[in-house]
């Protein structure tokens, strides 16, 4: 309908009022496109982001949230009236996602970016994912409470909701693709029964226009032995607080702070485990920790390491580091995990041998520039993206075969959308990725091909995310271990 407007303005603030006036009778949900940072009328917006000054200073974190109070009263008007808002950003340019990004925030919603959007390469992935967010099971009009038994409470919740009382979580819509998460407090300092139970009702309407209570209870067991509860610790739930209370913390203080905190959260639970053996292991100088919790460190390193927390000003652009924080705000567990600490597989051989070698798993592998063979094929999959990385001394029938092209003109991989050629390469690259995708239907990883020594892409996108690995200001993740082995000694 637009193609051949000339007018590059851009109306947001009207444009959310009167879809406002069309929808509040009804409620529902409301997809919004945005390829430009709102111009005109209210809710209009300018570009920050810019000044070096401000990274590193008190004022660094309001970059991070909206700028105008327009967003967050209009996300309050909007879950008044049962509208979800989800918004599709698709600019290379700033858009201001920190503001934009409030209205799904306090409305249920969701963010997705597509940063240089190409209908080339990017419409399998846009055409997927709104079809889903059209699709799946959605449960309308929501508001959810979560109770406990007696002697604890919860103090603190997380994720993509308007909190309408201490303990109410309004939700104009739900889905099964978004997670929340809550911190409890003890309110007694002895715990006299021997059960905690939990209970999360969601009252909501479905689809068929049905209002429904689902509950979910649950029991825990209370220990009186520390190391037992340390040892049926969660890794997985810990890191997926963790990693939202370490978003949470860069909208009011500096990236620095927040990793430090993270850091120094990491450090006081493994100190407080290393004291209750500190006798039977005073000769050992190693870290000491529960086997539930040996990965805890690397996933924090990996946190610390994350688009949404790494370096400065120079590290990720605004628009992609607010975008991140979104996304990590809602991911189920599970998929924080692979977010965090993606797969790094090697496919070669797969794709040459035989049509039962090209099912069998590839193991994966560590996060580090030496897992890398110039002579082999790699996937990097961390559930958002596909990166396949090309050796230098890779064979060129089996590039040819999967890219269709040959790489000795050095043409722009930015620019190539992975298609099925007609050879048994890529059939077979093309089945891997497919099944690799079914295991997890939320969303779907948009393809990036990256040759080896290919720069500045091949830094950008995979060698940056070697998480093991030492990269610009920040350590490896055996100095890291280091570092962290040292602080938990002292006492």
């Amino acid at each position: 309908m637009f193609q051949d407007n000339a007018n590059v303005e851009s109306a947001l603030g009207p444009a959310l009022k009167a879809a406002f006036m069309v929808m509040s009778r009804l409620g529902g949900k409301l997809l919004v496109f945005q390829s430009t940072l709102p111009s005109l009328g209210v809710g209009r917006l300018r570009l920050r982001g810019d000044d070096l000054r401000i990274y590193g200073t008190d004022k660094e974190h309001t970059l991070r949230v909206p700028e105008d109070p327009f967003y967050k009263q209009m996300a309050a008007e909007f879950t008044k009236n049962q509208i979800s808002v989800d918004i599709y950003a698709f600019s290379e340019k700033y858009t201001d996602i920190a503001s934009l990004g409030s209205l799904a925030k306090y409305t249920g919603g969701q963010v997705y970016h597509l940063p240089s959007f190409q209908a080339a390469t990017h419409q399998e992935k846009l055409r997927y994912e709104l079809a889903r967010d059209l699709t799946r099971e959605t449960a309308w009009e929501a508001v959810m409470r979560i109770r406990c038994g007696k002697g604890v409470r919860f103090s603190t919740y997380h994720g993509h909701f308007m909190l309408r009382s201490t303990d109410l979580l309004a939700l104009p819509a739900v889905d099964c693709d978004k997670a929340f998460a809550m911190q409890l407090s003890l309110e007694d300092t002895l715990m006299t029964t021997q059960t905690v139970f939990f209970q999360v009702a969601l009252l909501y309407t479905s689809s068929s226009g049905e209002r429904r209570i689902r509950v979910h209870t649950a029991a825990a067991a209370v220990v009186a032995d520390l190391g037992e509860m340390y040892r049926q610790a969660d890794a997985g739930a810990i890191i997926s607080l963790w990693s939202r209370l370490a978003i949470e913390n860069t909208q009011s203080h500096k990236l620095e702070d927040a990793r430090q905190l993270m850091q120094l959260k990491l450090v006081k639970s493994l100190k407080e485990y290393r004291n209750l053996y500190v006798m039977q292991h005073r000769l050992g100088g190693r870290l000491i920790f529960p086997e539930s919790l040996k990965l805890l460190p690397l996933y924090v390193l990996s946190l610390c390491k994350s688009v949404a927390l790494r370096g400065g000003y120079a590290d990720a652009p605004l628009d992609e580091r607010c975008a991140a924080g979104y996304n990590m705000m809602i991911l189920p567990i599970r998929r924080m995990l692979k977010l965090l600490y993606p797969g790094l597989y090697k496919i070669d051989e797969n794709l040459i041998k035989g049509p039962k070698d090209s099912e069998k798993s590839s193991k994966q592998l560590s996060l580090s520039a030496q897992s890398l063979d110039p002579r082999a094929l790699y996937v990097y999959d961390d559930g958002l993206s596909f990166i396949i990385w090309l050796g230098r001394m890779l064979s060129p029938d089996l590039v040819n075969g999967i890219l269709g092209l040959d790489l000795s003109g050095f043409p722009d991989l930015s620019k190539l959308a992975l298609l099925e050629h007609d050879n048994e390469y890529s059939r077979k690259l093309m089945r891997i990725l497919k099944r690799w995708r079914e295991k997890d239907p939320s969303c779907f990883q948009l393809c990036r091909v990256v040759r080896q020594g290919e720069q500045p892409r091949e830094g950008s996108l995979l060698l940056s995310n070697l998480i093991e690995d030492q990269t610009a200001g920040s350590s490896s993740y055996v100095d890291w271990i280091l570092q962290i082995y040292r602080q938990s000694q002292s006492s």
